[in-house]
């Protein structure tokens, strides 16, 4: 989503295209869309019937007084016949309003879906570069607009415009003189509308930009109210939460001070247009000018209303049209996004491994996997048991171009090696275990996953053999049971249960007030930070997976849990590939190798007692010389 400038245009960059593509969005309806055209062509023409009956039954009464002779079975005809017709005008306008909803409702509901579908296909890169404020906003103050555009301004300006062609086409009709005063104030009422408008239109969008800012913050200073509190950090906060919304009404202000001032300059000049058609219809009647009668002037100022009555109602509806599509721009922009790319064709599959080592594809589940390596030269496929094995040659990486992260990073790991990384913050340590995963692609240098270069790998299958315990632990809405679950969907409540024991959380959940079933909400709020990271690696645990990655993952788990869940972990980390990112030196010391990072560089490795006798940047780090930052 391209960023949002701070003079933002007053309307969108392609109107057309985008409102055909939120109108494409409303397939399947076609039948209903039909029906709701004609209950707006019949709601409008009821309007402009009623008024045109005015003149028969103005003039019929006219006639009355002047002879004494009334037509009284006439009068009553057309005063039912109009009363009928504006009763079905009202149904009419019931019945596409309530299609209009149902409609409009769905074809939001099928935007987000393909919004929310995009966002889970977008690489880690996109969200690193955009706050989770300025996502939710597309969810909320822009799928809104949407909804107000098409549950209101579509229909309004449908019905606003046969209204206005039908009743110009009967003031015609009626007196050609009094239509160009009409025309001469609609020039002038047109301007108007033009010069607020605009301003308007560009106040609206700058409002809605401020509001996305509000909400982000507002959001971020929830999520981390525990940190505004333990550093009394409240009051910095209100001043910064008071100058963007201030920010926001001054925006609102300029945006609403001009759409509200339209309605009662439109006011003023449809009673001036009122009362100068009045007193020029009021002389031509007198004087019996183009036949004009007393019923036809009140016929034809009713008209006048109606003329301009539909003009200030799209004028009203304008700036929500233009902020909607400005909104749906921002939410197509994010849909038009390009994917996250997956070239690969390896792919993980079940296998049957003969005790002479030969791997058969099996279709059932039978605990052991292997990689299946299509060659496209000569149409043959491979079989390669999945075991961990990972290697990096000359890797050089970086987040940003011509901004290098990694520097030439080699290293290789067994299965039942347990890999430490340690070293100062942006040393590289957690960028490696991102490339791993191909959360980012190598441009320089290969990491091979079982002798295959993971590039070839598909991401599903290359992530699905992993785990990754993170030092942000995230829980989400649903049991401790489900959370645990979600590292393998499939899993039985004993595999849970056995998960939770090797992590040590099995006692807390016992003593938790009803178990595996306890539900957990606000990413976990009601489990301390240590609980929340021991579910954490029971989550990891319960995928068994070949490879490991431990983030900081014991980082707030007190020394004594940290040994217990240590002791556990071994039977986890027996066979597979470990990989550790650890400040806590003590969690690393009975690692097979240690790597010691700095500036992107492996500038030493080798086990706890060699780096030790090297009286080197380790030796520095753990004998407390030097500390991490």
């Amino acid at each position: 989503m391209p960023p949002r400038p701070q003079n933002a245009p007053a309307k969108p960059k392609n109107t057309f295209a985008t409102l055909k593509r939120i109108f494409s969005y409303m397939h399947g309806f076609g039948p209903r869309l039909v029906i709701v055209v004609i209950g707006i062509l019949f709601s409008s023409g009821a309007g402009i019937m009623g008024n045109y009956l005015l003149k028969p039954i103005i003039d019929n009464i006219e006639q009355a007084l002047k002879t004494g002779s009334w037509d009284k079975k006439a009068f009553i005809g057309l005063l039912t016949v109009m009363i009928v017709i504006y009763a079905l005008g009202a149904l009419s306008s019931l019945l596409y309003q309530r299609i209009m909803v149902k409609i409009s409702t769905t074809t939001l509901m099928r935007i987000r879906d393909d919004l929310f579908r995009k966002m889970e296909m977008l690489p880690i890169r996109y969200f690193d570069k955009h706050t989770h404020g300025e996502l939710m906003s597309l969810y909320t103050n822009d799928t809104d607009a949407i909804r107000e555009m098409l549950s209101n301004s579509v229909a309004q300006f449908i019905s606003s415009a046969i209204t206005i062609v039908g009743v110009f086409t009967v003031m015609v009709i009626y007196s050609w003189r009094l239509t160009i005063i009409v025309i001469a104030m609609l020039f002038v009422i047109i301007r108007v509308i033009g010069f607020v408008g605009s301003r308007s239109g560009r106040g609206f969008i700058a409002q809605q930009k401020a509001l996305g800012r509000v909400n982000g913050y507002i959001e971020e200073m929830i999520d981390g109210q525990k940190v505004v509190k333990v550093f009394c950090h409240e009051e910095k906060a209100d001043e910064e939460f008071d100058a963007l919304n201030e920010e926001l009404c001054k925006a609102a202000t300029h945006a609403n001070t001009f759409a509200n001032i339209l309605m009662p300059v439109m006011n003023n000049l449809s009673y001036i247009h009122y009362a100068v058609t009045a007193i020029a219809g009021g002389i031509m009647a007198v004087k019996g000018i183009g036949g004009m009668t007393v019923g036809t002037v009140v016929s034809y100022l009713q008209f006048t209303r109606s003329f301009s009555q539909p003009i200030t109602q799209v004028s009203q509806q304008l700036n929500s049209v233009l902020t909607a599509l400005a909104g749906a721009e921002r939410i197509f922009a994010v849909i038009d996004e390009e994917p996250e790319a997956d070239d690969g064709y390896v792919t993980l599959v079940s296998a049957d491994i003969a005790p002479d080592g030969t791997i058969t594809e099996s279709d059932k589940r039978t605990g052991r996997w292997a990689w299946r390596h299509p060659h496209k030269a000569d149409g043959t496929v491979t079989y390669t048991e999945v075991r961990g094995n990972v290697e990096f040659d000359d890797v050089v990486f970086g987040y940003e171009p011509n901004k290098t992260v990694l520097n030439g990073i080699s290293l290789y790991a067994k299965p039942g090696q347990k890999i430490a990384f340690v070293g100062s913050t942006g040393a590289g340590k957690t960028t490696i275990t991102n490339l791993i995963n191909r959360f980012y692609d190598v441009p320089d240098g290969k990491i091979r996953y079982d002798g295959i270069n993971i590039n070839k790998i598909k991401k599903d299958d290359l992530r699905r053999s992993q785990s990754i315990v993170l030092q942000d632990t995230h829980l989400f809405t649903g049991t401790v049971m489900e959370n645990i679950r979600y590292g393998k969907l499939d899993a039985t409540d004993e595999e849970v249960y056995a998960a939770a024991k090797l992590a040590n959380a099995d006692s807390f959940i016992r003593h938790l007030e009803n178990g595996y079933d306890t539900m957990l909400t606000a990413d976990g709020a009601n489990l301390s930070q240590g609980q929340r990271q021991l579910l954490a690696i029971a989550r990891a645990a319960v995928a068994d997976p070949p490879v490991l990655i431990l983030d900081e993952a014991t980082s707030s788990i007190d020394t004594r849990t940290e040994a217990l869940i240590e002791k556990g972990m071994d039977s986890l980390m027996e066979g597979r590939t470990v990989f550790v990112i650890a400040h806590r030196l003590s969690t690393v010391r009975n690692s097979q190798a240690i790597m010691v990072l700095e500036n992107g560089k492996i500038i030493e490795r080798g086990n706890h007692n060699e780096l030790i006798a090297q009286h080197g940047k380790y030796y520095q780090l753990y004998t407390g010389m030097f500390e991490l930052s």
